[in-house]
C-alpha cells in the first residue's frame, strides 16, 4: 500500500465562524469525508477532530485544527510527529483573499502569501515544503477591513454556488491523492482561465 496522506482543511472552530470565508479548508475536507464515507471524531490527536480510512486503497487521514487559524501549525506539527507523513504527502487547503470566488490554484510549495494558518504552519514545521491548494474568497471592498471579511458569512450569491465549489476542491484533493500533485495541478489549476 502507498504511504498514507493527510488532508488539512484550516479554519475556526466553534459554531460562530461555522458559515465563514476563513472556514472554506473545514467545508471541503468535510466535503471529502462525506464523499469517502468517513466521520470526524475526536482521537489521538489533541489539536485536531479527525476522519480516517481507506481510499483507493491509500490510508487516508483528513483534519481540521482546532487550534484556531493562527495556530494551524501545532496542529500540523504534532500530526507529523504522531503519524509519522512528511510533508510531501501533506495537503493543506485553505481560503485565499487573492484569488476570485471560486478559483482554485494548487501548488508544491511557496510562502505564506500573507495568510496567518500558512505563516503559522511554516512556523512550527520550519519548512515551506508543503503542497496547499489555494480557494478564492475574493478580496473585501475598499476600506473594508480584511480580518473582518475573511470571518464574515459568504453572501447570498456565494452561498448558491458554495457546495459546487467545496466539490470541486474534494476533487482536486481527491486527484492529489490518487495521481499525484501535477495532474491535479494540470486538471484544475487550468480551469481558472475557464468562462
Amino acid at each position: 500500500m502507498a504511504s498514507p496522506c493527510a488532508i488539512i482543511g484550516l479554519g475556526n472552530p466553534g459554531k460562530e465562524y461555522e458559515s465563514t470565508r476563513h472556514n472554506l479548508g473545514f467545508l471541503t475536507v468535510e466535503a471529502i469525508a462525506q464523499q469517502c464515507h468517513l466521520k470526524f471524531k475526536k482521537a489521538s490527536l489533541k489539536h485536531s477532530l479527525t476522519a480516517q480510512g481507506e481510499v483507493s486503497g491509500r490510508a487516508v487521514l483528513l483534519l481540521k485544527p482546532n487550534t484556531f487559524m493562527n495556530n494551524s501549525g501545532l496542529a500540523v506539527k504534532e500530526l507529523m510527529a504522531h503519524k509519522e507523513i512528511d510533508t510531501g504527502n501533506i495537503l493543506i487547503v485553505v481560503d485565499d483573499l487573492n484569488l476570485n470566488f471560486g478559483q482554485m490554484r494548487l501548488k508544491a510549495d511557496g510562502s505564506d502569501g500573507g495568510h496567518n494558518g500558512l505563516k503559522s504552519i511554516i512556523a512550527h514545521c520550519h519548512t515551506k515544503g508543503f503542497p496547499r491548494l489555494r480557494l478564492g474568497i475574493g478580496q473585501p471592498r475598499v476600506k473594508e477591513n480584511a480580518a473582518a471579511y475573511v470571518l464574515s458569512p459568504f453572501t447570498k450569491t456565494e452561498n448558491a454556488k458554495l457546495n459546487e465549489f467545496t466539490e470541486k476542491a474534494a476533487e482536486c484533493c481527491l486527484v492529489w491523492l490518487n495521481e499525484g500533485i501535477n495532474s491535479a495541478m494540470n486538471q484544475f489549476n487550468r480551469r481558472e482561465q475557464d468562462g
